[in-house]
């Protein structure tokens, strides 16, 4: 049998062989991108007259509206396309196949290779320009309603055949509950990190789930609180102040993310975030440090609105992290003295006037040298407590 060229493709190509591979083995890859990775391959290889696949999804996000992974034949991977939400009133959306596919839940197909009217879109004159001949793409439908798209695009002379396009056709009916798994997986992990954070995210999907599932690490611990927030919401119309609010959490979170920390809770105005110690030598010091530089980030950012102030202590400890709650509400959450004490700790900020106040037990893990601002009665602790400035 001769060899057939990825251009050219075999014209009685068989789908059998796909889809078989598709429910044994494709539904358990890790990921969205590879599955479209490895079917780009096996249809290209099954002879099918295919240059471009892209698999287009909606998901649950804070931030992200829609999510795309898109192969060609002569790339080494796929690429991931992230859609932020707001994208179906933009100019590039209305019109396109896939808001076509979208709004109609009905296939799509434009000829490339003949000529197209000014009134097609961008997209497909943008891949008629890089060599495209022919543009199939057809609805996903999952279990409760129409969910994604998968697109081929051919740049063979002749574009697709009816084989062809039977072929997809009977691909993308299969690839439907494939897709919706790996949808769910997404929206589930999307949830999980929005609400928990992405370690505590991945841990309760991993299943750490029961109540009394608790793990003892050393951490950094921070908690912030906005000065005088009962007075500014008193003063501030409701949505002045919920968007002064948002402002403050996304100033703190920005922060805390991009110095390795992560966010467990919102607790009205205040924050409660941790920087675990990992399991190395000096690993409380850069637990500490990465504390430390989180908070002055947020203190001194320059997009804080004028009557917003907030306070920050700092304290270093070990604490109970996992499952609490009742038989049907569970929380998952950090514990222990050394939480009860960053709250102490930032309570002094607004008594002392300090913006950034530390425990000696954070201060004595960072290169700086603190300067003793209180020596403090703690419930629990004999003596004093001593709480630092930097």
């Amino acid at each position: 049998m001769p060899e057939i060229s990825p251009q050219s493709g075999t014209p009685n190509w068989q789908a059998g062989p796909i889809i078989e591979w598709l429910l044994s083995e494709g539904r358990l890859l890790a990921s969205v991108d590879e599955t479209v990775l490895q079917l780009g391959k096996k249809l290209l290889a099954s002879g099918a007259p295919l240059w471009r696949l892209r698999l287009s999804m909606r998901t649950l996000h804070p931030l992200i509206a829609a999510f795309s992974s898109v192969w060609e034949r002569d790339a080494v991977n796929t690429e991931s396309i992230y859609t932020p939400f707001g994208f179906e009133g933009r100019s590039g959306y209305p019109g396109s196949p896939l808001e076509i596919i979208g709004r109609t839940g009905r296939a799509f197909r434009k000829q490339l290779a003949k000529e197209l009217a000014s009134a097609d879109h961008t997209v497909l004159h943008e891949l008629k320009a890089r060599g495209g001949t022919d543009y199939f793409g057809l609805p996903i439908k999952y279990s409760n309603g129409p969910g994604a798209s998968l697109v081929f695009t051919s740049d063979t002379e002749g574009g697709f055949s009816d084989h062809d396009i039977g072929n997809f056709s009977r691909i993308a009916a299969v690839m439907a509950p494939v897709a919706e798994v790996f949808s769910t997986r997404r929206i589930s992990l999307a949830v999980a990190e929005a609400y928990l954070g992405p370690r505590t995210g991945r841990r309760v999907l991993d299943g750490h789930i029961t109540r009394g599932h608790i793990e003892h690490i050393n951490a950094a611990i921070m908690i912030s609180d906005i000065r005088d927030w009962t007075g500014l919401s008193n003063r501030m119309a409701a949505s002045q102040a919920l968007a002064l609010a948002n402002a403050y959490f996304d100033i703190v979170s920005g922060a805390v993310e991009n110095n390795g920390g992560e966010i467990l809770k919102l607790i009205g105005d205040g924050v409660l975030a941790i920087f675990p110690c990992a399991e190395q030598p000096k690993s409380s010091q850069a637990a500490c440090e990465h504390a430390l530089a989180a908070a002055r980030r947020a203190l001194g950012s320059g997009n804080r609105p004028p009557d917003l102030q907030f306070g920050m202590g700092l304290h270093y400890g070990e604490v109970l992290y996992g499952n609490i709650g009742s038989a049907t509400r569970i929380d998952f959450t950090v514990l222990g003295q050394a939480v009860n004490v960053a709250a102490r700790v930032e309570g002094c900020c607004s008594r002392f006037d300090e913006p950034l106040l530390v425990s000696r037990a954070f201060e004595s893990r960072i290169e700086e040298t603190g300067t003793l601002v209180a020596n403090e009665i703690l419930k629990g602790y004999t003596g004093k407590f001593e709480i630092l400035s930097l």
